[in-house]
């Protein structure tokens, strides 16, 4: 390994020790995610029995809806709190579901382990698409689905995203952008040389809030990049104004009837 190589995989691994801290508390949208969770198990045509790898499950909201039908699954999520949260739910559901902390970029499966490997919101945190992408894939049973939910860089999550991105950290030069993984053609050029049958649509979820102002607080307050960056900027005025500006207008351009609309892209395959 070279002095650059050992540079690199040292900011990858900080870069994972710090989205084990800033997604700590996603435990606070749960419900807010939960209701895109049947949409998603739906599309990707999970049935009874199906053995199940929920990637990047956070708290267990789409593991957990799989599991009601029968399904035999496992969850996995690189952030220890959120595992703990994910078994707490699957005691209060009733369900026998595994959840295992680990990382998307290795996971502790052996090859064609699953019959269908799903994500919502997840894996598309992965630093490095290629490789988390590689270890879905491994593994999946041949002819298994692969089928995830993500934010398109173009509507207001990916924007919201892209925003943060401006104003944290840059990337190191081995990652990429979570929101590439809502975009068709980025998408469709990653994925299709191992799957076949692929299948996009699009769905929304919505989160409640009196006002422009009030939803942004959501997001300043509650878990995910903002709070941090929020936080770090504190003492610099102007910038934090003209951030809490471009929050607004991304917000603004979706907020409708006291809700703010997020649509996402799904997508589905058949591994060849």
């Amino acid at each position: 390994m070279t002095k650059d190589d050992d540079h690199e995989f040292k900011i990858i691994r900080e870069l994972k020790e710090n989205a084990k801290v800033v997604w700590s508390d996603f435990s606070l949208f749960e419900n807010f995610t939960g209701t895109a969770a049947p949409k998603v198990v739906k599309f990707a045509g999970i049935n009874a029995n199906d053995r199940v790898l929920d990637v990047g499950c956070g708290t267990g909201v789409l593991a957990l809806t799989a599991a009601r039908l029968g399904a035999k699954v496992v969850g996995q999520d690189l952030t220890p709190k959120l595992v703990e949260r994910a078994i707490e739910n699957s005691r209060i559901f009733g369900l026998e579901v595994d959840f295992v902390e680990s990382d998307v970029e290795q996971l502790p499966f052996e090859n064609a382990s699953f019959d269908c490997v799903i994500s919502q919101f997840g894996h598309m945190f992965a630093p490095r698409p290629s490789v988390a992408l590689s270890e879905m894939l491994r593994v999946l049973k041949p002819k298994g689905t692969i089928a995830f939910a993500t934010w398109p860089p173009e509507l207001f999550m990916g924007r919201f995203l892209k925003i943060n991105g401006k104003y944290g950290p840059p990337l190191p030069k081995s990652a990429e952008s979570p929101v590439l993984w809502g975009d068709v053609k980025v998408v469709t050029e990653r994925i299709s040389p191992y799957v076949e049958s692929l299948v996009f649509d699009r769905n929304r979820i919505r989160l409640q809030g009196m006002s422009v102002g009030h939803i942004r607080g959501i997001f300043e307050t509650g878990p995910g990049p903002l709070k941090n960056l929020i936080n770090k900027i504190s003492n610099e005025p102007e910038k934090l104004d003209i951030l809490r500006a471009e929050i607004n207008k991304s917000i603004s351009d979706y907020f409708e009837d006291n809700h703010l609309r997020l649509d996402y892209l799904l997508t589905r395959g058949r591994k060849i």
